[in-house]
This record gives structure tokens, C-alpha cells and sequence, in this order.
């Protein structure tokens, strides 16, 4: 395949790559009501069994509460978009994942039997660069999983960054950018993929000599972008950073025992919780990125959740 082929299927975007013109006729179940096995839009209804996730998501993270809420949502009103699968080879009853695992799984959590599944026969690399591509354009990837996913379009199969910041609807700038986020410590990468930074901090960041030591000190401190690109330049300037915070912001070395709550309330909530105690008491912050995932938080706060089976 030319370059010029190469590019031009990858620009054609997400609906073109999923053929979703061939979806347009197919509306869900209607409410206690049951879809046709084979509709005529070429949409298929699969058993949920014979569904397999694909080992190279690009999506490495997917928490409890996005679940949960579109577990909700399915069990209301069935899988809106149909999933993409292939067939597996050497077994013809059984299917991959293309696009739509997130949807498949919580189809699994609302109890249905079936899902409603485009089937294509695809390649190893168009399954990848269609996962890719289905993702960002969704927003469903952290900054890091973001980076990498363009790393691999560009180093694995030869795109440019005009072709990729086509394909996913985004500046050639917004693609460069991310994929220099890659030359960060590793220290400095798990601070972005949890939250705890911003793409604006780490990118602040990025030239100074000692990017995860700054990193700490915004986290601990709660620093904005405009003080985290003060502190870079300080550093370059070589006047070594404040390391002493004010007493109402400082925090002491976290035990065994703290850590253990961290990751026990982390489990029990599906999303990244810190507590920061200091000699004036503490506090405990709970990161999310949707609005379902903070109505889940405040449900369980208020109690809504007692004696639900």
C-alpha cells in the first residue's frame, strides 16, 4: 500500500472507517420491546457470549462508575450505536472487538443476552487504527493513552501528524504536542494519567532539568499552570524552588496505613482518591472527569445507595 493510500483511508475519519452509513436505519429496542436478530442495515444481533474484548484497546482505564452509569443507560434504552466486531479466525462463531468494548461491557452489567454488532472483516492493523481513532474522537482516552495512541499510528504504521490530526478531528499542534508528552519521566507521565496534572502542567514542565520534582511540588501544592511555568523558569535560572510549604498546606510522608485507605477507597468508588494529612488535620480529594461519575459520588455520600440490593 502507497503512502498516498495509506493516508488517504486514515483520513477519511471514524464514521467512514465504521461504514456507520450503514447504521443509520437502526434504532434500538423500543422500551420492554425486543430487536430483530438481522436488520437490514446490516446490523446483527450477537450473543454477548461470543463477544471478546480486543488485548490492544487502547483504552487501558475504565473505571467502575462510567460502568455503572452506562450500565443505567443500556438497561433503559439498549445500546444506542451498535459495537464493531471481526470474526475470529479459526472460529467463526466467535467475535473481536473493534469498537465499543465500554458499551459491551456494561450490556453485560444490564443483564442483556444480546448486542447489536456490525461485523467486518478487518486486519490487525485496521482493527488498531480503527480503535485508535474511535477513542480519541470520543474523548475516552487520558492524556498519556492519547500520546501513545498517536506514537503508535505514527511509528507503527507511517502516518504523518497532518494525517493523524485529520483522522481524529484535532490540530496538527494538539498532536505534536501530546506525543512530546511522551519524553517526560515516567513519575511525571502517572501524575498526568491519574489527573493529578493537567496536559498545560506537564507541558510546562517538560524542559526543565528535573520535570518530576516539579511535578511533586505542584501536586502537593496545588500549583496552577501559570505558577507551575514560574517554577520552570526559576529552575532554569537555577534559583532552586521553594521546597517548604505554608503550614496549611503541608504534607507529611504517607504510611503504610494511609496508603491502604487511599487504595481501599479507590476500590470501593472506581476513582482516584488522595488523602493529604498534615498537623492541622487533612483532607481527601476524590478525582473525576464526568458528571455521572460525580452524581455517583454524591449518591453514595447521601445515602441513596442504602439497602439497594
Amino acid at each position: 500500500m502507497t503512502s498516498t493510500e495509506k493516508n488517504r483511508r486514515l483520513g477519511r475519519g471514524l464514521s467512514a472507517l465504521l461504514g456507520e452509513s450503514e447504521t443509520e436505519g437502526y434504532s434500538p429496542p423500543a422500551e420492554g420491546g425486543e430487536a430483530p436478530r438481522t436488520a437490514r442495515d446490516g446490523v446483527r444481533m450477537i450473543p454477548i457470549e461470543l463477544v471478546r474484548p480486543n488485548p490492544d484497546q487502547p483504552r487501558k482505564s475504565i473505571t467502575e462508575s462510567e460502568l455503572d452509569a452506562l450500565a443505567e443507560s443500556v438497561a433503559e434504552k439498549g445500546i444506542v450505536q451498535p459495537i464493531l466486531v471481526r470474526p475470529v479466525k479459526g472460529d467463526g462463531e466467535v467475535y473481536e472487538i473493534v469498537a465499543g468494548e465500554r458499551r459491551w461491557r456494561a450490556a453485560q452489567r444490564a443483564r442483556l443476552h444480546e448486542v447489536p454488532a456490525l461485523v467486518r472483516e478487518l486486519t490487525d492493523r485496521e482493527t488498531l487504527e480503527i480503535g485508535i481513532v474511535e477513542n480519541v474522537q470520543r474523548a475516552d482516552l487520558n492524556p498519556v493513552e492519547e500520546a501513545h495512541a498517536y506514537r503508535q499510528l505514527i511509528d507503527r504504521f507511517g502516518h504523518t501528524q497532518d494525517d493523524v490530526a485529520r483522522a481524529v478531528s484535532k490540530s496538527r499542534s494538539h498532536v505534536a504536542n501530546m506525543v512530546r508528552l511522551l519524553a517526560l519521566p515516567e513519575g511525571v507521565l502517572t501524575y498526568l494519567a491519574k489527573g493529578e496534572i493537567s496536559t498545560g502542567h506537564a507541558r510546562a514542565i517538560a524542559s526543565a532539568p528535573d520535570p518530576e520534582a516539579l511535578a511533586h511540588l505542584i501536586v502537593t501544592r496545588g500549583l496552577s499552570v501559570r505558577e507551575a511555568e514560574k517554577l520552570a523558569r526559576d529552575a532554569h535560572s537555577g534559583t532552586a524552588p521553594e521546597t517548604k510549604a505554608s503550614p496549611d498546606r503541608q504534607e507529611a510522608d504517607k504510611d503504610a496505613d494511609t496508603r491502604a485507605l487511599e487504595a481501599d477507597i479507590t476500590a470501593r468508588l472506581g476513582l482516584s482518591v488522595d488523602i493529604r494529612h498534615g498537623n492541622k488535620g487533612g483532607e481527601i480529594r476524590v478525582q473525576y472527569k464526568t458528571l455521572e461519575q460525580l452524581d455517583d459520588v454524591c449518591r453514595r455520600l447521601s445515602g441513596e445507595n442504602r439497602g439497594a440490593a
